[in-house]
């Protein structure tokens, strides 16, 4: 039979009832990081899994997020095993992959940090081991429910499931509740590592019991591991919810939980930001509108939030109506797009909005700007004809790469399809998608395609960036929406002279302003290029007697747009240069006798580079083009001389 294999790119011929662990051996992917799972005919399924003639089968690498997802997952199993067997009285719960590694959840247990090392040795021991996890499937609920007779909570979740298959797993002496698929053998898993452990509701539900949950992650190599334990103990010197405050950027209260406070110096860079947005949109032929924060709550159950999303939404009653704060942008946007009709010729209608949005989130997911409670969405809503759709998806893209370009982000592309509970019809669909695919085809850059992943109303593009340390982060997104103009009956009178529903695509590029900005922060550690600096230049005089030219100095930057102060207090020299490079200001200034003897400046980078004495008219020359170029680096990057302490 004929196999083919999306990761060759070719068929492969197989002997009739060979398996998916048959072919992974045949094309030798045997390592501890290849061949962990396959998605078979669009369903993800264990190697075990019987293949039949005419199948198309991705073998899924750790280097996958679906890989991973089954490494990590298996290995939630293992920990669960361990937990077992140290602590036979602990009631696993569940245990899901999550972003990066895994966490698992038990009652009856209470463990500490001293814990770790005698749980991570009996992983080990269970590792070695080497089972092979095996898929069981109950013909009824009543037949799960009474395996798992002895644990409440594996039945409180079964009672839960919809009709369908419900499975379970075995490895040795271990049996669980999992939909599956996992990995062949756990002998696959070369490195484990208990990252922590805290308190977690069942269910998050606070009114039920707190569970203990251990965090841990894994891998096929050890390196991999050492390599993620260096990059947390660089997250952390990086981390925005410390340098934030410490650079005076922002704050966080008890009085307004997730709703951030941005400082005057977060607010210069808050004020860029939305800047070059603004610049950016103009030119790619956006209008900006601005929507009320407070609708009533007939919008919302027309667009659906108010059935589907009631439990995020913060609602309250005036003069006997019902309103609510928008969670989103988009309703208002239909509001607006129907206070006008439109013709043909109108489109595409670019339309952008940097609306304020608020969503009840659940106080413990609360974490400093990247999940709030109040922040800002850079939306935008065009409304085009179906043959626009590849056209305005290229020019989105254009503007993508020139917005993260600006702050050395790359990114990459995933494409996701039609999901099995979806509106609209086949035809809508296989124009959206196709416009959609052939725009990523043109832009000729990789990108991946999630089979079903697609928003039940349309299929969609997700942006992800990489940061300094090769993090990824979900912010933009493209989404092909067929269910608003629906709902909201919006509509364009085409060169034909009928009425017809426009196609809608939403886009964000920031997606959330503020999580933007602590990306931003964690990305640069605190060290902003100067165009979005909120403290470009400090003049720092030697003694008392200086201080006249020091602000003259100054005055003169300031002339010319740049952000400057003056040090001219009592401290040392070495102090006030220690207290600039802290607050990581791009250029010092030190001026002293003869400084303003010759009417010059001593120029010194925050790096701690001293570039020596020069004219100051040339330094603002320099620093006036660095800043409108929007530069990533100093104008002086190449140009050190040395590193040292200014002697008194």
């Amino acid at each position: 039979m004929l196999i083919f294999v999306t990761n060759l790119n070719q068929k492969v011929e197989l002997p009739e009832g060979s398996t998916a662990k048959d072919l992974s051996e045949k094309i030798n992917m045997r390592n501890p990081n290849q061949s962990l799972g396959a998605r078979i005919n669009n369903a993800d399924k264990d190697l075990s899994h019987p293949l039949a003639d005419g199948d198309t089968i991705t073998l899924w690498n750790f280097e996958d997020p679906e890989g991973k997802e089954i490494f990590w997952h298996t290995s939630a199993h293992v920990l669960a095993q361990a937990i077992l067997r140290l602590w036979p009285e602990a009631k696993p719960t569940i245990g899901p992959p999550i972003e990066n590694g895994f966490y698992y959840d038990f009652a009856n247990l209470t463990i500490s940090d001293a814990d770790f090392a005698k749980i991570e040795e009996e992983v080990q021991k269970v590792v070695a081991e080497n089972f092979q996890p095996q898929r069981m499937e109950f013909t009824n609920k009543k037949e799960a429910l009474d395996r798992f007779a002895h644990n409440q909570y594996k039945k409180e979740l079964i009672e839960g499931f919809e009709d369908g298959t419900i499975s379970g797993y075995s490895q040795g002496e271990f049996f669980d509740l999992c939909r599956g698929p996992h990995l062949p053998a756990i002998g696959k898993i070369k490195a484990f590592k208990i990252l922590k452990t805290s308190g977690a509701y069942w269910k998050a539900d606070s009114t039920k019991e707190m569970l203990t949950r251990i965090y841990a992650i894994s891998f096929p190599d050890r390196k991999l591991l050492k390599d993620y334990l260096f990059l947390l103990e660089e997250a952390k010197k990086r981390d925005h919810k410390l340098l934030g405050p410490k650079l005076d950027l922002f704050s966080l209260k008890e009085e307004a939980p997730g709703m951030p406070f941005i400082h005057p110096k977060g607010m210069i860079i808050w004020n860029r930001l939305i800047e070059f947005w603004r610049e950016l949109h103009h030119k790619w032929g956006y209008v900006e509108i601005k929507t009320p924060q407070l609708m009533s709550q007939q919008l919302w159950e027309t667009s659906g939030h108010w059935f589907h999303y009631r439990e995020n939404m913060y609602a309250f009653e005036i003069e006997e109506r019902h309103f609510a704060i928008k969670p989103m942008n988009c309703p208002g946007c239909m509001l607006y797009f129907k206070s006008h009709s439109h013709s043909y010729r109108e489109l595409p209608l670019r339309i952008s909005e940097l609306g304020h949005v608020h969503r009840h989130e659940a106080s413990g997911a609360l974490s400093g700007l990247f999940r709030v409670r109040s922040f800002h969405q850079d939306d935008a809503h065009l409304f085009m004809r179906p043959s626009d759709i590849k056209p305005e998806i290229l020019k989105v893209l254009a503007l993508v790469e020139e917005t993260y370009g600006a702050f050395g982000l790359p990114f990459r592309l995933e494409l996701s399809t039609r999901p099995e509970k979806s509106i609209g019809t086949d035809e809508d669909w296989d124009i959206a998608t196709k416009g959609l695919k052939e725009a990523l085809d043109e832009w000729g850059q990789p990108y991946r395609i999630n089979e079903g992943d697609g928003a039940f109303y349309g299929p969609k593009i997700d942006i992800h960036i990489k940061d300094a340390l090769g993090r990824s982060w979900q912010c933009g997104t493209v989404q092909l929406d067929m269910s608003l103009p629906e709902k909201f009956e919006l509509e364009y009178m085409d060169s034909d002279g009928v009425l017809k529903r426009p196609v809608m695509l939403h886009r964000a590029i920031f997606g959330s302003v503020e999580r933007f900005f602590g990306i931003l922060i964690e990305h640069f550690v605190g060290k902003f290029p100067l165009w979005i600096s909120p403290l470009q230049v400090r003049v720092i005089t030697i003694a008392d007697r200086h201080s006249e030219y020091a602000h003259e100095v100054a005055k003169a930057l300031k002339n010319k747009g740049l952000i400057c102060d003056v040090d001219d207090t009592s401290e040392s020299v070495n102090k006030k240069i220690r207290n600039a490079q802290m607050m990581q200001i791009n250029y010092m200034i030190t001026v002293g006798d003869k400084e303003v003897e010759n009417k010059t400046i001593a120029l010194r980078t925050r790096d701690n580079v001293v570039h020596g004495e020069m004219v100051l008219s040339s330094l603002i020359e320099k620093l006036e083009k660095e800043r409108n170029d929007r530069s990533l680096e100093s104008c002086f990057a190449k140009e050190g001389s040395h590193d040292q302490n200014h002697s008194e």
